[in-house]
């Protein structure tokens, strides 16, 4: 286990010069300014692919052979960095407000190409999953599930694949937001028919394009916040601090935004990227007084693919010891695995404790 805490995880991001202090000029925060990089490096990929794997007369042996590298690329190394620009844009403005019209673009164009359906993502995450905080009414919540089972994970992401189309307006429908009801309702219906005319058109274009990204960032953002919400203490399932976990010390930070603070970012959603590491450490002593779970060197999909194998003693190596709570591996076992039960009780889904 790790016994000396510190960081080394971005916190700053590299001033602007030459040409990228135009568009510096043009977002809120230039700490921003790797979204506006990746996300023309993204739009170079994406558009031209699609462009060629519809328009130009090619085999369908040719069509694979170019989405191997297309998929490689898009989703085995910026599929993580696409969808930390999208929450951390969602989460907070990114273009000034004379620009507003370039707002939409990373969710509502860029979102095509990796399976997001337009509007639904910030109406999910920010509308929906942070004001409920994984609890009965969140219709992400890990908390009726027991979270080192692979069964039960198949439930889970079944359940967010079918139903969000139903369940994620009515949940907006009860609670009287008009707008978010209709953005997402109609973002979804919007993808589906899109979808159903572009398979008339050129279906093998349309699988290869827009279906399996759809099914793929469907899978992975359910993987991921099953890691990101695995160990829940029942006695409080509303403290951040023991319905979330923190990794730190990974290069997932480092190629997505810190994403890995978890615990910090469901304090104040609205904290800068660039400022997780040091609320971190300057708030380490309350971590340990909550007995907040934190890993080193991996991130929520690594915890995600231990947990469906059941390698606790892999997790217990990865956990790092926060002042005062040091324990044996075995200890460290029994306490993750009592933070994986399912919540077969009504008053742990309400939160008896936050």
């Amino acid at each position: 286990m790790a016994s000396v805490i510190k960081t080394t995880d971005p916190e700053s991001a590299t001033p602007p010069t030459g040409i990228w202090q135009l568009f510096a000029r043009m977002i809120v925060d230039e700490r921003d300014l790797p979204f506006v990089k990746l996300a023309l490096l993204l739009s170079a990929i994406a558009l031209p692919f699609a462009i060629v794997i519809y328009g130009a007369p090619l085999s369908a042996a040719a069509r694979w052979t170019l989405a191997v590298p297309y998929y490689a690329l898009m989703f085995g190394w910026y599929g993580g960095p696409y969808n930390l620009m999208l929450h951390n844009t969602s989460h907070r403005r990114f273009m000034k407000r004379r620009y507003e019209v370039f707002n939409q673009y990373i969710p509502n164009v860029l979102g095509l190409f990796y399976g997001h359906s337009p509007n639904t993502y910030f109406c999910h995450h920010v509308g929906m999953h942070h004001p409920e905080n994984n609890l009965r009414d969140d219709l992400s919540s890990t908390l009726g599930y027991q979270r080192d089972s692979f069964v039960d994970f198949l439930r889970y992401f079944a359940r967010f694949f079918f139903g969000s189309v139903f369940e994620l307006p009515r949940y907006f429908h009860r609670r009287r937001r008009r707008r978010l009801f209709w953005q997402c309702l109609g973002g979804e219906l919007l993808l589906y028919a899109a979808l159903v005319g572009l398979f008339r058109v050129d279906w093998q274009a349309t699988l290869i394009v827009f279906f399996i990204p759809f099914v793929v960032m469907r899978f992975t953002m359910m993987a991921g916040n099953w890691g990101q919400h695995a160990f829940v203490d029942l006695d409080a399932p509303a403290n951040c601090y023991r319905n979330s976990i923190t990794c730190i010390n990974g290069p997932y930070n480092r190629r997505c935004f810190n994403d890995g603070y978890h615990i910090g970012h469901h304090l104040k959603a609205t904290r800068h990227w660039t400022e997780m590491p040091k609320d971190f450490r300057d708030n380490i002593e309350l971590y340990a007084r909550e007995d907040a779970i934190v890993v080193s060197g991996i991130d929520f999909f690594v915890v995600w693919f231990f947990l469906m194998l059941g390698r606790y003693d892999w997790l217990a190596r990865r956990i790092v010891v926060l002042p005062g709570r040091a324990r044996s591996e075995s200890e460290t076992i029994a306490w993750l695995q009592s933070r994986t039960r399912a919540a077969r009780d009504e008053a742990s889904l309400l939160d008896v404790a936050a």
